[in-house]
């Protein structure tokens, strides 16, 4: 089919993750291949809004596939349909959308590649329902975008928790401790529960199941009866006790994502401390989870999402998500999936077999 588009550009959103650089590599070749022009926009959205754009070529994405970042730069604060601005010495947000398509229209960009999680999507959304031709990659460690199987980074993520449960097991042995490891995840438990289960956690805290610290007390003293002296507990950040709240460890004003969740692992591990005399031990993972390079699933996964955005524009498909399922790259409509979320359910295969092998999950 002959594609009237000539000109795209590719930005990247919200938080980084393993593997963005190979799905800008993917796409820009597969566009370049094609007869294509690719612009790469600065920063997410804000490069939008601030007219901040560079042109790529084969030169530009050379050796970028196995680094792990964005090379185009990456934010979770610029929104610009609520965009900060500075009016008479204070900040005011105002409605940049149309300034950002108006930036597009004069480089003669005809289309556009968004790589991102749910923020960054439900803004794509409101650009394509504004008559802008968008396709969108999934993005997040978290892997909580809905009706995809897989988001790139998340694989990445989970070995790096399942590395470390590996390296605080032989810790946790030699001192007998109850070592917590915190992970990131958000509002849902899916690196947790992977990580867990991969890394021999004992106990697995997901914000899906609200936990009972007697629960995890219980398993913990259940342990040392069978002459286990130590105890390998894993909690994501969206964790909370039953009847409890979740653990904000700070607000950032101007990002569509204010919230920033923490410090539940160390309530917890002083809990434990407290109520089992047992010196228990909190690692807080972080960033180290979104940092670094991509495993191989990951940059594969990558590159076959850069290639079928790619392919979307050139066959004239806007308005859609690529995606996995049952390992086949589909399409689904972005308004299916902006502002919704993919949590652990119940019924969980990964669940049931954690709970057939002894896994506490806190309720």
């Amino acid at each position: 089919m002959d594609n009237k588009v000539k000109t795209i550009a590719i930005l990247t959103g919200g938080g980084d993750a393993p593997g963005l650089n190979a799905v800008i590599r993917a796409v820009v070749r597969t566009a370049l291949g094609r007869g294509l022009a690719v612009w790469g926009i600065k920063n997410g959205f804000g490069g939008m809004v601030e007219n901040k754009m560079i042109q790529l070529t084969d030169e530009s994405v050379a050796g970028i596939l196995p680094r792990g970042g964005t090379m185009l730069g990456t934010t979770n604060r610029d929104n610009p349909f609520s965009y900060p601005q500075t009016e008479a010495g204070e900040i005011v947000y105002k409605d940049m959308s149309a300034h950002a398509l108006d930036n597009l229209r004069q480089a003669g960009i005809e289309a556009l590649v968004v790589i991102g999680g749910d923020g960054t999507l439900k803004i794509a959304a409101e650009f394509y329902q504004m008559g802008l031709p968008v396709v969108a990659v999934p993005k997040t460690i978290d892997n909580d975008i809905p009706d995809t199987e897989r988001t790139f980074g998340f694989d990445t993520a989970v070995g790096v928790a399942t590395d470390a449960l590996d390296r605080l097991h032989t810790t946790a042995e030699s001192h007998h401790r109850v070592m917590v490891l915190e992970v990131m995840g958000r509002y849902a438990g899916w690196i947790a529960l992977h990580a867990g289960l991969a890394g021999g956690a004992d106990c697995i805290l997901i914000p899906e199941i609200p936990f009972n610290t007697e629960s995890v007390i219980a398993k913990i003293k259940e342990r040392q009866l069978r002459g286990r002296q130590f105890s390998l507990i894993v909690i994501a950040e969206g964790a909370y006790a039953q009847g409890g709240e979740i653990s904000i460890a700070r607000i950032v004003e101007g990002s569509h994502e204010k919230v920033r969740l923490g410090g539940i692992g160390e309530k917890l591990a002083r809990q434990i401390e407290a109520l089992t005399g047992m010196e228990s031990r909190c690692t807080v993972l972080g960033h180290v989870q979104r940092g670094g390079t991509p495993t191989a699933f990951d940059r594969v996964l990558s590159t076959r999402y850069g290639v079928a955005a790619a392919q979307c524009i050139l066959e004239g498909a806007f308005g859609i998500m690529v995606a996995l399922q049952k390992n086949q790259i589909i399409r689904v409509p972005i308004v299916d999936i902006a502002g919704k979320a993919n949590n652990v359910t119940i019924d969980n295969e990964l669940l049931i077999a954690g709970r057939a092998i002894g896994i506490c999950f806190g309720d």
